[in-house]
């Protein structure tokens, strides 16, 4: 057997591994279950979850669920309400989305956002401490006195 034809059939099990990924991606929203995803890859479900997880490290499920939050923290990014993000990510609950984004985040949807909120008022009263002290010195800014009076 050629090289060629020993690569061909893992670039089409990736391919369609792939597939199914960005089903998730465009889908995330959607009530997705391992069903709808190892369809769209044309596989078993226990052959597709091996799979994926060999090439993506997490499980399906798993995956959907980190789309679904980095989604979210983008929707509270925004100014979306929680009860609004948990319905426009595709949880049903609110509770249960508010128990595994701080599981997950380590904060509330709420309190996310708030401190999201916070950081972004802080940043436009005084921008300049938040500039990183490498880049400030880098850059001779460190040396200057008021600089060092704003930090």
């Amino acid at each position: 057997m050629t090289s060629a034809a020993q690569t061909y059939p893992k670039f089409y099990l990736y391919s369609r591994i792939v597939k199914a990924k960005l089903f998730i991606d465009s889908n995330y929203h959607q009530n997705l279950d391992l069903e709808n995803i190892s369809d769209e890859a044309s596989f078993s479900k226990f052959h597709f979850i091996r799979l994926f997880k060999s090439i993506y490290g997490k499980t399906p499920h798993h995956y959907l669920t980190q789309v679904r939050i980095e989604k979210a923290k983008h929707f509270l990014q925004t100014n979306c309400t929680v009860t609004d993000t948990c319905f426009k990510v595709g949880f049903d609950s609110i509770t249960s989305f508010t128990g595994l984004f701080k599981k997950t985040v380590g904060k509330t949807p709420s309190e996310y956002q708030q401190l999201y909120c916070l950081r972004q008022d802080q940043i436009k009263a005084q921008p300049l401490r938040f500039i990183p002290g490498c880049f400030a010195s880098q850059k001779g800014w460190a040396e200057k006195s008021n600089f060092e009076e704003v930090r």
